[in-house]
């Protein structure tokens, strides 16, 4: 009979229920595909603290962490792979994060903009600083393809930021990202602009505005991690009031 209730799984979404918000449950599995890849990723992005434990040679306050993987240092090859992979776990988690086929264009579009954050990391690593200007006199600050893949980078970046923001604004999922995807945003934004003056001819404390910068990425992709776990066990906890 239509009125019969249906029995079902712990964890198992039933087909046609939604929760009290008005949205039908998240696929526990698809959450939990996103959500690990993208908490290693939080970490991994931060392995330039490696650099206090060996001996690089490069002052972090007044170098770029790209220079620990310009081709002339000793370890651009442990730098350069655990860029890759970070950039790779950052690709794998954002594919499934939406999942819903009733999702909104902004998130779908700022999952995209992270895949191509990935992206053009990948490419930082392809086409690497040729050495290290912090310690180089002779080396170029800007190095024309490096520094392309770079702008790629952050406009990439910042676009999945903004877009995922004001998706989690405009509806009632992911309320870690409503509640502190916006100051994230704007201090990566700030520390961003802070690192910007070796590039015009102004060397000096540049290093430590973007390895701040690198460590509010780092809490953004936690902040993506964490959101799915968050939305199903909100919804849930809706269902069961709902009953």
């Amino acid at each position: 009979m239509s009125g019969a209730p249906t029995e079902s799984r712990p964890g198992e979404a039933v087909p046609g229920r939604v929760t009290a918000a008005g949205v039908p449950p998240e696929d526990p599995g698809g959450a939990r595909r996103a959500a690990w890849p993208l908490a290693v990723a939080a970490v991994a992005y931060n392995a330039w603290v490696l650099e206090f434990l060996l001996p690089t040679g490069l002052d972090p306050r007044h170098s770029y962490v790209s220079e620990l993987y310009a081709a002339d240092q000793p370890f651009h090859v442990l730098f350069g792979v655990v860029e890759v992979v970070t950039a790779l776990l950052v690709a794998a988690g954002a594919a499934p994060l939406p999942r819903r086929p009733t999702s909104d264009r902004r998130s779908v579009a700022g999952r995209w903009s992270l895949v191509a954050f990935a992206a053009s990391s990948v490419a930082d690593v392809v086409v690497p600083m040729r050495c290290a200007p912090s310690v180089n006199r002779a080396c170029e600050a800007v190095n024309p393809w490096h520094t392309a893949t770079s702008a790629l980078a952050h406009t990439a970046l910042f676009a999945s930021m903004a877009l995922m923001v004001t998706a989690a604004a405009r509806g009632t999922r992911w309320p870690l990202i409503r509640r502190w995807g916006p100051w994230v945003l704007a201090a990566a934004l700030v520390t961003s602009v802070c690192t910007v003056g070796a590039l015009l001819g102004r060397p000096g404390w540049h290093g430590v505005p973007q390895r701040a910068h690198l460590l509010l990425v780092g809490a953004w992709l936690a902040l993506l991690a964490a959101s799915p776990g968050s939305r199903r066990i909100r919804g849930k906890g809706r269902h069961r009031r709902a009953e």
